[in-house]
């Protein structure tokens, strides 16, 4: 196989995940009402909870609309990522996903561009949002609309290896629907993106370790430290390494020799 054949798969994959996204308005509309929502109207009342305060990467007294906007991010890019893998068991079940795995290109590298035009997707919904947060007055630095774009980047392939991982478990769609409901909302709450490490703390002594050693939560924190022209270097690694382990027993999970797959019988 040439690079050219390589090339020519991933453009293929993208385009057919774009073009489904831009044929799923509603996809559309659902990934931004969620943050929007927390964005406009819950903000208000945890703002009188948590207050306004110094929180780290910010160097000044801020508005809780600020400090949650990051984490808002994350979330779209996690339910992206599981809506992302609902596909794959979607496409399974009626067979194109078959087509798809038995090409003479490498499973890990299909699995692979899929993920990245997931990641795409994601990156454009969070660029939508950040568009509107701005008429709203959540106003970062300019130049941080470019350095969180690695940053999303990075995260959106960690929380989308994630959701890879699960639909190599799960045969039928039904029950993907159900498992995504006892990820999601664990990961989301269980992190700081509603609130900071130290308020946490505060709290409940198991929910901050919890929240520590959370993936999601190194996400955000990439993506909060990003958004404001730095670099979270901790953060960066734990993404990273969760990235690695969740694209590798994936990629296992979907060989017929090896993984899931091949108990449940093949792709």
């Amino acid at each position: 196989m040439r690079l050219l054949h390589y090339l020519r798969a991933l453009r293929g994959i993208i385009v057919r995940e774009l073009y489904r996204f831009v044929h799923q308005g509603g996809r559309f509309g659902a990934a931004l009402v969620r943050p929007l929502v927390w964005l406009f109207i819950f903000a208000a009342g945890f703002r009188s909870t948590l207050g306004i305060a110094i929180i780290p990467p910010y160097e000044t007294y801020i508005l809780y609309e600020v400090y949650i906007t990051p984490g808002l991010i994350g979330m779209i890019q996690l339910f992206n990522g599981m809506q992302s893998s609902l596909s794959m068991v979607y496409d399974r079940e009626m067979g194109s996903m078959k087509t798809l795995l038995i090409t003479p290109l490498p499973r890990w590298y299909l699995l692979t561009s899929k993920l990245v035009a997931g990641t795409l997707v994601s990156i454009l919904q969070v660029y939508t949002f950040l568009a509107i947060a701005w008429l709203y007055q959540i106003q970062p630095p300019p130049i941080g609309y470019l350095t969180v774009l690695p940053a999303l980047l990075l995260t959106g392939l960690m929380l989308g290896s994630l959701g890879l991982l699960l639909s190599s478990f799960i045969k039928q769609l039904e029950n993907f629907a159900g498992v995504m409901n006892f990820v999601i909302f664990p990961m989301f709450f269980m992190s700081t993106a509603l609130y900071p490490l130290w308020k946490i703390k505060e709290s409940n002594e198991l929910l901050y370790t919890l929240a520590e050693y959370n993936p999601f939560s190194q996400a955000v924190e990439l993506i909060r430290f990003a958004l404001y022209g730095q670099f979270n270097q901790y953060a960066f690694c734990y993404t990273l390494a969760a990235l690695f382990g969740f694209l590798g027993l994936a990629i296992v999970g979907y060989n017929p020799s090896k993984g899931m797959m091949q108990r449940k019988g093949g792709a």
